[in-house]
């Protein structure tokens, strides 16, 4: 009885390791695990890689687009694997629906070829979850490739006429929540909240400011690696990919990455009309410090002295070394602004740029549109409210107040501010228009406060209230 010769076992082959690959995989659990967000935990990872000689610059900026993509559209992605998971997502462990999230942003959203996509994908499963889970990723993203994104999208996403705002989450991966408060505080039809979903899932590129006394845009511009800002006449920009340590005046904190509509706010509480003195300036939530520099090197070309107060220890020592070697005198303090550690009407001028959802900066941080939810928005108003009337007791009769929050979502913004003028006793205030102090920029609203937006600025979502003690 003759049988047929065995074919020959085929012989173990180790995964290739594809650094890439696994230092964006390494970004995505730091996100995970330790609420990291990409933006301060994926530069120092890069620099060590690069570093080491493990990555270059291409490298660096395939790693950097395979981090963020997948934060950023997170929620589609995740509809996406459910119609090819034959479980609930839920049961599937955190670090399989990483490695699932990575190569179905690598199939829909790059120009990977699809079988490369799935290849690189499964080898990075054989590296970091093991032989037995790759042949799951193999099979689950074989399944994501039937269709592009569009095609999916077409299949999962309601007509928009049937169900606007589900519609316009799953296209533009943000939470039903989100869609329809920055919809509420936007306003308008289908074209603009569109557009400012789209303008919130671009990269934008990093803004650099100039700290008055300490450097200039023009030391910034000197080696063509930054262009001047829109708005800010302390404001650059990098090019695509810069890197704001290759900058001496970064390197040795004489000017700082911030936003320009950060700097905005700082400027137009700067500049606002006062009646009286104008020698005491408090930033009550200093933290980390990009606008209490900006707002000490303004003070001291005017003899004034500020006083930045940070409740957080840590957070206070970053504002600490922020300022350090500011032209004139600023002073850091670890100060709850809630109970607050100076006497009532002290400051000329006092800037809350409060604790928020952070909606605004979903650009940078698009991880946080997967983590807040609507129940945070109770517990954050209710300190917005107490640092503003702090703020208002703090500053003297005849002095101003900036309130300041990066969420254009209506709670965090224009009703705590009228809630808090509504329930005023033992002081009095009266808005103070904001727009002229922002002189050229456009689409500002009818007023008196000022709410900023992605796709209308290029800047964060900043919103600014300016309001005026008047007893």
């Amino acid at each position: 009885m003759s049988s047929r010769p065995r074919r020959p076992a085929r012989p173990y082959r180790r995964p290739r390791r594809d650094p890439v690959r696994i230092l964006a995989f390494d970004a995505l659990r730091a996100v995970d695990e330790r609420d990291a967000y990409a933006n301060l935990v994926l530069p120092p990872m890069l620099a060590r890689a690069r570093s080491a000689g493990t990555l270059d610059a291409r490298d660096a900026a395939l790693a950097t687009e395979l981090v963020y993509g997948t934060l950023r559209r997170q929620g589609t992605y995740d509809a996406v694997l459910a119609e090819c998971v034959d479980r609930p997502l839920r049961e599937v462990d955190p670090p399989v629906l990483d490695v699932l999230s990575l190569g179905a942003h690598q199939l829909l959203a790059t120009r990977i070829p699809s079988h490369a996509a799935v290849s690189a994908t499964v080898e990075l499963a054989r590296c970091v979850l093991g032989d037995g889970r790759a042949k799951f990723v193999n099979a689950v993203l074989r399944r994501v490739a039937a269709h592009d994104l569009d095609g999916w999208l077409t299949r999962l996403a309601p007509p928009y006429d049937d169900d606007p705002e589900r519609h316009l989450s799953l296209v533009h991966a943000h939470p039903r929540w989100i869609v329809a408060a920055l919809w509420d505080a936007l306003g308008g039809g289908r074209e603009g909240i569109e557009s400012l979903l789209a303008a919130d899932n671009e990269r934008p590129r990093v803004t650099l400011a100039a700290r008055p006394g300490r450097s200039t845009v023009a030391e910034l511009l000197a080696d063509g690696r930054a262009d001047p800002g829109r708005w800010s006449p302390y404001a650059a920009r990098l090019a695509e990919g810069g890197e704001p340590g290759a900058l001496d005046a970064v390197r040795d904190g004489r000017a700082g990455v911030q936003d320009e509509g950060s700097q905005l706010v700082a400027l137009a509480l700067a500049n606002a009309p006062l009646t009286g003195g104008d020698t005491r300036w408090l930033d009550g939530c200093a933290g980390p410090g990009g606008k209490a520099a900006l707002l000490a090197g303004l003070a001291a070309e005017r003899g004034a002295t500020l006083l930045a107060a940070e409740k957080q220890p840590h957070r206070a020592k970053l504002v600490a070394r922020t300022l350090a070697g500011n032209p004139g005198p600023a002073h850091t303090v670890v100060a709850d602004g809630t109970r607050p550690a100076w006497r009532p009407g002290a400051f000329d001028r006092v800037l809350v740029d409060v604790p928020c959802t952070g909606l605004g900066a979903l650009r940078r941080r698009p991880e946080a549109r997967w983590r807040r939810g609507p129940e945070d928005i109770d517990r954050l108003t209710s300190v917005q409210r107490e640092l503003l009337r702090g703020a208002l007791r703090a500053v003297r009769p005849g002095g101003v107040v900036g309130y300041a929050t990066c969420s254009p979502h209506l709670a965090e913004t224009r009703l705590v501010v009228a809630d808090v003028l509504k329930g005023l006793t033992d002081t009095g205030a009266e808005w103070v228009d904001a727009r002229p102090l922002l002189p050229g920029v456009p689409d500002l609203g009818e007023g008196p406060d000022v709410q900023l937006w992605p796709h209308l600025h290029g800047t964060d979502a900043m919103y600014l209230a300016l309001l005026r003690r008047t007893r």
